[in-house]
């Protein structure tokens, strides 16, 4: 999937260079940053209805639009697909592949603490 994704980063990098007539992407990428976070946020809804109704294709499709459109918005934001990768692999190495961030600000960037060891839970 990251292939998948980095083309389509460069596709849309590309495409925002034609004329909106003839890009769909073109066209998104000049209606401005507040289009295309709508976008982003109507498409994740219905990515969100899709799973809740038990639509596995839908929701495959709207996930598909999902990537797309937050594809478009990095790209018009000064964000790479690395970026993005970079910070996960972040994420991961603090917290493991399967876990988001808490949301306080200082946890964000602290280290989690050590586990205790047999050394420690003996003292």
């Amino acid at each position: 999937m990251v292939d998948s994704i980095d083309r389509l980063y460069r596709a849309v990098c590309e495409a925002a260079e034609e004329r909106p007539a003839l890009s769909r992407t073109a066209r998104l990428r000049r209606e401005g940053v507040n289009k295309m976070a709508k976008k982003v946020a109507e498409e994740a809804a219905e990515v969100a209805i899709e799973a809740v109704t038990g639509a596995r294709e839908a929701l495959i499709r709207e996930s598909a639009d999902l990537i797309y459109n937050l594809v478009v918005l990095w790209s018009a934001s000064d964000v790479r697909p690395e970026d993005v990768y970079a910070e996960m692999d972040r994420r991961e190495r603090l917290y493991g592949i399967a876990q988001k961030l808490p949301k306080t600000a200082s946890a964000q960037f602290e280290e989690p603490a050590a586990s205790p060891t047999p050394e420690t839970v003996s003292r």
